[in-house]
């Protein structure tokens, strides 16, 4: 839940003061032994209570900012485990169809009685596996018009054509990775698409290298720009992109490093995977 704000005290501590001052101006009147004397006790009383509570104030909006941005990161992180919810139920479930229909196409090939029997639960318990899938899966889903496609490594050129068409200049090298899974491929697009992003809204329209090898069993991944355009201003997003980013390749087992280099930044995502 969205963390509320609290009432600031400055408005409580303003009505109160008035509402003092007044009766003590009241209540001395225009002589008497108290009339010097009162009505500065009061005044200073007041000063420091409006000096509390300002101070109290600028704590209070602190500690609260503070609980929004740790809000607004756990958003983040639970938005990024919904899209590798889907994610996951795109790519298994097609697996699972898979061995499914290889199963039945086996049917009028000569078998003896208990491969027969085998393949006959196989592609049962194959189909068993796919609409429960589908069923708890389901409600992750959003509505149609809002599902995005899963990205692969053959969407990376078009991942970095776009980029190109917002103003960066990009530059994208992919060395032979042999035969990569899945989930690998889409977590590797989704790093280049968001890294783009970033690069994008904080340094305009500069140079910016995309660069995917391997590394033994990991996948490598690195973007790196070339600092910000001259006189551009940052336009910053929620803030919280590559903590959602962060959460999708711990989640394989990798590790996301960012880092300021040569007046640029650079991400860099090394994600294990042993499809090779």
């Amino acid at each position: 839940m969205r963390p509320r704000r609290a009432l600031s005290p400055v408005l409580v501590v303003a009505v109160v003061t008035a509402v003092v001052l007044t009766l003590g101006m009241c209540s001395i009147g225009a002589s008497g032994p108290l009339a010097s004397v009162l009505p500065p006790v009061i005044a200073g009383a007041a000063a420091g209570a409006a000096i509390w509570a300002v101070r109290r104030a600028r704590a209070d909006r602190a500690a609260y900012e503070a609980r929004l941005t740790a809000w607004a990161a756990s958003e983040a992180v639970l938005a990024e485990r919904l899209h590798i919810a889907r994610d996951l139920h795109d790519i298994v479930s097609h697996g699972l169809g898979l061995i499914t229909v290889r199963a039945a196409a086996t049917r009028h090939l000569p078998k003896s009685p208990e491969v027969a029997d085998a393949l006959t639960d196989i592609e049962e318990t194959g189909r068993q596996a796919t609409a429960e899938l589908r069923r708890m899966l389901g409600v992750l889903r959003a509505p149609a018009g809002a599902l995005t496609p899963v990205d692969g490594l053959d969407d990376l050129p078009g991942i970095v054509e776009n980029a190109g068409r917002a103003g960066l200049r990009p530059q994208l090298i992919v060395t032979d990775l042999g035969p990569v899974s899945p989930g690998v491929q889409v977590t590797v697009a989704r790093t280049v698409r968001e890294a783009l992003a970033n690069t994008a809204r904080h340094a305009g329209p500069t140079d910016v290298r995309v660069h995917v090898h391997r590394d033994g069993p990991h996948v490598v991944v690195t973007v790196a720009d070339g600092g910000p355009a001259p006189g551009w201003h940052a336009t910053p997003g929620a803030g919280h992109g590559l903590a959602g980013l962060r959460e999708r390749v711990t989640s394989l087992g990798g590790t996301l490093l960012t880092s300021a280099v040569d007046g640029g930044f650079r991400v860099t995502a090394r994600i294990p995977d042993t499809a090779s």
